[in-house]
């Protein structure tokens, strides 16, 4: 367990040094299962050259749901503007990810969702609290993070995906 730890927290040193010295992370290699019950390579996670958001939340957080609802209101038109494709990776264990599937197709999300049931995935990414978001330019780095969700943030959210867009760092 200790070893675990140590190494999570060496991935997550690695990780904050990448970003300060301006040199981007790239997804890790992890398995997650669809939703549909497939394995998917987290290195696979593309969207031809435009950002993607990476949200990793839970059934039982409520801020993680009111994020993906506040931002499915207007993932349409998000979509439509910048060709963004979010990416929900569920980190609800094997006992409550039963729960995954019926809550998605109840809110009427349009994202990828994905089951991270083991935390492979969650750990690879450094994500101790959920809602954790991140967002991933057209070549598939990570360019910017934030945890927790307040009334407003999708609009910081947008506005750094329309940055991307256009070509402008964050």
């Amino acid at each position: 367990m200790k070893k675990l730890q140590l190494m999570a927290m060496l991935f997550v040193t690695v990780l904050l040094l990448s970003f300060t010295s301006g040199n981007k992370a790239s997804l890790p290699k992890v398995d997650v299962k669809g939703i549909d019950g497939k394995i998917v390579n987290t290195s696979t996670f593309s969207n031809d050259g435009n950002p993607m958001i990476i949200s990793f939340w839970a059934t039982w957080c409520k801020p993680c749901v009111t994020e993906l609802n506040t931002i499915a209101e207007v993932y349409e038109d998000w979509q439509d503007e910048t060709g963004v494709k979010l990416i929900a990776i569920s980190v609800d264990n094997s006992r409550t990810s039963g729960g995954v599937l019926p809550m998605v197709n109840g809110k009427g999300w349009e994202y990828e969702v994905f089951l991270d049931e083991n935390g492979d995935f969650k750990r690879a990414m450094g994500v101790n609290i959920v809602p954790h978001t991140f967002l991933i330019n057209g070549k598939g780095e990570i360019v910017w993070q934030h945890t927790s969700f307040t009334e407003g943030s999708e609009l910081e959210l947008i506005e750094l995906v329309r940055k991307l867009k256009r070509g402008e760092e964050i």
